[in-house]
């Protein structure tokens, strides 16, 4: 069974900095995509940030410019370094990855809580 392990969140104030790292529990086979999603209470989950294995990415509307993720194939992990952080970001990170084959499927961290107030 494939875990993900999330680190890095925490509070900070408007306009700060954190670094959101996530590692796969194995680096024996690849994932298609690896990325971050977020959510606040009675509201879905929605998509942040993700990298393909061939180096795409793609970010939400709202974090475009601020956000930036970055993966390392070999190792199976994915960052999310965020500047300039807002309180609209607030809100429970998880690290999702894809898999193919045989280990086919989502696969979701544990979740680790940004919050961004003065």
């Amino acid at each position: 069974q494939v875990q993900l392990v999330e680190s890095g969140g925490g509070l900070v104030q408007p306009g700060g900095s954190l670094r959101l790292s996530c590692a796969a529990s194995t680096s024996r086979f690849r994932f298609n995509a690896m990325g971050w999603y977020r959510q606040v209470p009675g509201k879905q989950r929605e998509l942040v940030a993700t990298a393909g294995s061939g180096g795409s990415t793609n970010y939400a509307d709202s974090v475009k410019g601020r956000f930036t993720i970055s993966r390392d194939n070999a190792k199976n992990t994915v960052d999310l370094q965020m500047n300039n952080l807002k309180p609209e970001d607030t809100a429970v990170y998880y690290c999702n990855a894809k898999g193919t084959g045989s280990y086919a499927g989502d696969y979701w961290g544990q979740g680790t809580q940004v919050t961004v107030s003065s």
